[in-house]
């Protein structure tokens, strides 16, 4: 029952919000809206306590049929296990404090419109729930296109500014493209077990090892085929490397949305998947190495770009990024339980990294550029300490939750033993290490040094009222000790009892004991990366802040390189959106215009043209008359002979 109320409360706050907002005024819409998220926060937390505390037992809650066609059977259904206790617990909690921050940083919005932006929240919140929470694949691509709408509707908030609609509908296209592959999946997995439903088809994995797929005169494995069009759908949510394009240019949106997709929703939707998934990944080998691959290639791509943007969001957007691929390279060697204990602590951490960005972004009277920050951490130390905290976290410095989760994930990395496993180490250690660059850089640039702003703005730097500044630190209490807290249970001694049947490994999987007893220089790999990390930033931008403009104009094309994030938009514009502009234009001007509208308009015309000079014949001469009809029965005569003969 707690279970169910955490999940359906957000509902009905969204749909009060949405529908009698207008009437009962933005104040109340915040109020009933964020009281059902306290409701559903305390509700999923209760649930998830109870479950882990043995007081209830892990099921499947049946709320009735929602599709029966022949032997096509789908019922609406809460599967309630550690999996998912785990994530409507932090998804709630997190939700909640972004919706309580809201209250204060919306409080001047030019929109005018809070009680929709709050529905909206609500809404987002709700779809993502239902999605962690499914018990079949059906429900879940329900949640899973539910939380791509509210995010479409959230990044484009501010739907009068033409970069704001570019970015939401760059989101919702990107997402298509991996959803196609997600979709395809859902009908491969039917095609192979004849059902949709969780416990049928991880019940009868065994059975259809040897499965196989026809496709284009080739013959492939059916986990495999099942595996790698998941991940496709996977990569479009969780922004990997080639559908990754969105994520930055989702900072449109108001900084809580970021919070939200970026932290607790939407962008760990596909790293649930994958854990969801690991009866039949398991034994999809070749599937689990391309998760690694491109899990791998987006944490070292991502942590290159962060090192030269210089918006403060869109550092921590591609961040955000580098994160994921983390979690689907311990997803990739078979640490499903890593990966999501990375989501969790990610979650506390990256959420507070994002509000406290948006305080910074509040005080600098809505400037986002850190060129155009500096010398203000006296001017708000909370902020200033709050963004320490979600940095060494993030820089997985012991013993903040990064410092567990992240090392946990190289770690797995390096006792994979395989190929592909050694290539996720090794870009994930570099990636740790520009990381850790990267948040002091936007430490160093935003708070310290002279300051960068105008006169005016710097009069008006303030800390952000106790409504925003609350949720930072309570935020900041999990990114401190969630790592520290949930390490044992989730990916330690007692693993196997905290997760129970929600995740499910083949025998043969031994990643998480052999990574007990990997080298010492592997476990400490990550901590002095970390700390050389920030000693390099140290040195670029404060003690000598030449040394990065110097390296820019030693090596240009570099520097052009990963501010262009790589030119991924510039070559998809190239070989796709151009392509199809003119394939659409050429469509338009010439199939529609000239051919399909051209011809009737055209005989149109023609009968127009001619009817206009035969009536110049009507001209009430019988003269004229007489001698038209002359000329028409000499033709008719004409006519008659030439056919006789």
């Amino acid at each position: 029952m707690l279970f169910a109320v955490a999940i359906f409360a957000p509902l009905l706050g969204s749909a009060i919000a949405g529908l009698f907002g207008k009437a009962i005024g933005d104040r109340a819409a915040m109020a009933v809206t964020i009281l059902c998220m306290l409701l559903a926060s305390g509700c999923g937390v209760s649930a998830f306590i109870e479950l882990e505390s043995g007081d209830t037992t892990a099921g499947v809650i049946s709320l009735g049929t929602w599709v029966e066609a022949g032997t096509f059977h789908v019922d609406w259904a809460l599967r309630y296990d550690a999996l998912s206790a785990v994530m409507v617990a932090m998804v709630t909690c997190v939700a909640t404090l972004i919706h309580i921050y809201s209250i204060g940083y919306m409080a001047h919005d030019e929109n005018h419109t809070i009680w929709r932006f709050f529905s909206y929240l609500s809404l987002f919140s709700f779809a993502m729930l239902m999605l962690v929470s499914a018990d079949n694949l059906l429900q879940l691509f329900f949640g899973w296109e539910g939380v791509g709408l509210a995010s479409y509707l959230l990044i484009g908030y501010w739907y009068y500014r033409p970069s704001a609609g570019a970015a939401a509908m760059k989101a919702f296209i990107v997402n298509r493209v991996g959803d196609l592959g997600f979709a395809l999946g859902i009908a491969l997995v039917f095609f192979t077990f004849g059902s949709i439903d969780f416990s049928t088809v991880f019940g009868a994995v065994g059975q259809h090892q040897d499965a196989a797929y026809h496709v284009l005169g080739h013959t492939y494995r059916a986990y495999e085929v099942i595996g790698i069009l998941l991940f496709i759908g996977a990569m479009g949510k969780s922004a990997q490397i080639g559908l990754h394009v969105w994520l930055p240019d989702a900072m449109e949106g108001p900084t809580p949305v970021s919070a939200l997709i970026h932290a607790a929703t939407m962008v760990t939707a596909g790293v649930f998947l994958m854990a969801r998934f690991s009866p039949v990944l398991d034994y999809a080998p070749g599937a689990l190495g391309f998760v690694t691959f491109i899990g791998a290639t987006t944490a070292l791509f991502a942590a290159t770009v962060g090192c030269t943007q210089t918006d403060i969001k869109r550092v921590i957007a591609y961040s955000t990024c580098s994160q994921l691929g983390y979690m689907f390279v311990a997803a990739g060697v078979g640490a499903y339980q890593a990966s999501i204990f990375h989501l969790l602590t990610h979650a506390f951490f990256k959420a507070l990294l994002f509000l406290t960005a948006g305080s910074v972004i509040h005080a600098m009277s809505d400037e986002q550029d850190m060129r155009k920050m500096g010398g203000i951490w006296r001017l708000i130390p909370l902020t200033y300490t709050m963004m320490w905290v979600g940095n060494l976290a993030l820089g997985g410095i012991p013993f903040f939750s990064g410092y567990y989760s992240k090392d946990a994930i190289i770690e797995a990395a390096w006792a994979s033993c395989s190929l592909v496993g050694h290539y996720g180490f090794w870009c994930t250690v570099i990636a740790a290490f520009l990381t850790a660059f990267y948040s002091w850089r936007l430490i160093i640039l935003t708070f310290h040094g002279a300051p960068r702003a105008d006169h005016h703005t710097m009069e008006h730097v303030h800390e952000s009222p106790a409504v925003m500044t609350v949720p930072l630190l309570l935020l900041a209490v999990g990114a401190v000790f969630a790592g520290w807290a949930f390490h044992d249970q989730m990916i330690g001694p007692d693993w196997k009892a905290f997760w129970g049947d929600a995740i499910q490994i083949a025998a043969s999987n031994h990643v998480l004991h052999d990574m007990e007893d990997v080298p010492g220089w592997v476990s400490l790999t990550p901590l002095v990366v970390g700390l050389a990390g920030i000693a390099t930033a140290y040195v670029f931008y404060m003690f000598v802040p030449g040394i990065p403009g110097a390296l820019a104009a030693a090596f240009p094309w570099a520097y052009r390189f990963l501010l262009n994030k790589w030119y991924f938009d510039e070559l998809y514009a190239a070989v796709i959106i151009r392509p199809v502009q003119y394939l659409a234009q050429g469509l338009w001007q010439i199939g529609d215009v000239t051919i399909i509208d051209g011809i009737p308009n055209g005989i149109a015309a023609l009968t127009e043209d001619g009817s206009s000079q035969v009536v110049k014949i009507q001209n009430g001469s019988i003269a004229v008359y007489a001698f038209a009809m002359l000329i028409g029965l000499v033709l008719l005569v004409s006519i008659f002979l030439l056919f006789l003969r």
